[in-house]
């Protein structure tokens, strides 16, 4: 079946999107890391102009939910002022980099995430959603992450520039990475790659120039979990969602340097050593980690379903990976999953092995019923 359509933009800064609490207001944060005083400024600014909630994005951005329109320009203004937010509104929106979160300064990852930022308006005019990944350890990270053009390492460590969709890709050098990745950008968009969105879509109907097939990327690297990480230590977030006030206080308690985002719903904290805490997941086999859960009813206008209450009852009793979507958009995981639950009038479909848009095996299924059901599925 074909997707529903979806929002043709994610929620900038800038262009926010109105959503069942409000405005959702997205900041890109450059090389994925916020100082400090940055993390805390920015839950001071959730608090004083949203709802205190924010969320952490599968593009590894942070979002301020619950905005009223009163509310947009003075935070504007905030974000501004921490350093947070670029003056051009159209650069802005093209800040959908994925980055490395283990990058040290002066490294590839950190030196072609700079030079691309700041070439970013050398780019054609491209669909809102298209993305990149900086994916530069020996294995890469994000290959289950959405991205367009992927900067990636072969098996004997050298770069490979790969267009999604692709199996292979163009050996490039960091000297040329860029130039390389913005020839392609020209190429999606001079082939048609705009009417296809994406250019996994899009290298379906037109094939690359055969010396960007040149090299395979190495084996994807696994999973990455909560828990220390030499100096630095990761904690994961139920479902992305931050509650500003318990972020400040951990930051505070742990006197971390900085804060790292990444799209599996996992943050970094710099120079500091795991602490105790029940705000946020510090146990890699934590069953909250496993399951996908969009915000639902009431946050979302979208959806019929509280999707996130129904998500932590189900979380310790699935035995197969668990989608709960509370539309057949898919937002939280556009893509295939052993069992999704997909909301609908206020029920639920079950859609076994595939995506929120596939066709049910079974619908009309009651929200009580599932705790007692889950372990068919």
């Amino acid at each position: 079946m074909i997707r529903p359509e979806a929002k043709g933009w994610c929620p900038g800064a800038y262009r926010p999107m109105m959503s069942g609490d409000g405005l959702v207001v997205r900041v890109r944060p450059t090389l994925a890391r916020l100082t400090h005083d940055q993390v805390l400024g920015l839950c001071d600014a959730a608090q004083s102009f949203g709802s205190g909630l924010i969320d952490l994005t599968s593009r590894a951005n942070l979002q301020i939910r619950g905005v009223s329109e009163d509310n947009h320009e003075p935070l504007l203004a905030r974000l501004h002022a921490l350093d947070l937010l670029p003056d051009d509104p159209a650069l802005e929106g093209r800040r959908n980099i994925l980055v490395d979160p283990f990058w040290q300064e002066g490294d590839d990852t950190h030196r072609l995430t700079t030079e691309l930022t700041a070439r970013l308006g050398e780019l054609p005019a491209m669909p809102a959603k298209v993305g990149y990944a900086i994916d530069l350890a020996p294995n890469p990270m994000f290959t289950a992450n959405s991205a367009d053009f992927r900067l990636e390492r072969n098996s004997n460590g050298d770069i490979l520039l790969r267009p999604d969709g692709m199996s292979r890709g163009r050996l490039v050098t960091p000297d040329t990475a860029i130039d390389a990745l913005i020839d392609m950008a020209h190429w999606f968009v001079k082939t048609g790659g705009p009417a296809h969105r994406r250019m996994g879509n899009h290298v379906s109907f037109t094939q690359p120039p055969a010396d960007w097939q040149a090299a395979l990327p190495a084996a994807p690297a696994k999973p990455v979990a909560p828990g220390q990480t030499g100096a630095d230590a990761l904690y994961g977030a139920a479902f992305g969602q931050l509650a500003a006030s318990p972020l400040a206080a951990l930051l505070n308690a742990t006197r971390a340097t900085a804060m790292r985002v990444t799209p599996w719903r996992l943050f970094l904290l710099e120079d500091t050593e795991m602490a105790l805490t029940t705000d946020f997941i510090t146990d890699e086999n934590a069953h909250l980690l496993k399951i996908d859960a969009c915000p639902g009813a009431p946050l979302c206008t979208a959806s019929s379903v509280d999707t996130r209450t129904l998500a932590r009852k189900l979380a310790p009793l699935a035995r197969r990976p668990l989608h709960i979507s509370g539309c057949a958009k898919g937002c939280a995981r556009p893509r295939a999953c052993a069992t999704t639950l997909v909301g609908e009038n206020g029920a639920f479909n079950l859609v076994r092995n595939g995506r929120p848009w596939d066709e049910p095996s079974e619908t009309g299924l009651a929200p009580e019923t599932l705790a007692q059901r889950i372990g068919e599925f």
